[in-house]
């Protein structure tokens, strides 16, 4: 479920750019993109919440730490992708 929550997000982000670009409205895009980024986060939270459950503690060692990594990363690119229009607004805007 998380897969496909952050690969719309991905399109979602990808769409507020896009959507910047071209001259049009990209709010309600960026905060689809910043909404599904927060889905993705809250469906990774359950499923270690499931195997925590179980006690799959191989699951856990396994995953966790590299996810947590990459969860973190992602996250903060998203972030930045999402606003990056709204900066150079204002930037232009100077």
């Amino acid at each position: 479920m998380w897969l496909i929550i952050g690969l719309i997000a991905i399109v979602a982000t990808f769409r507020n750019l896009y959507m910047y670009t071209t001259g049009k409205d990209y709010k309600l895009a960026m905060a689809m993109g910043l909404s599904f980024t927060a889905l993705t986060l809250c469906a990774e939270y359950s499923l270690v919440s499931v195997w925590v459950e179980v006690k799959d503690w191989a699951a856990l060692e396994d995953v966790v730490p590299s996810m947590e990594r990459a969860l973190w990363f992602l996250t903060i690119v998203s972030i930045l992708l999402n606003i990056a229009p709204i900066l150079l607004e204002r930037k232009g805007k100077k």
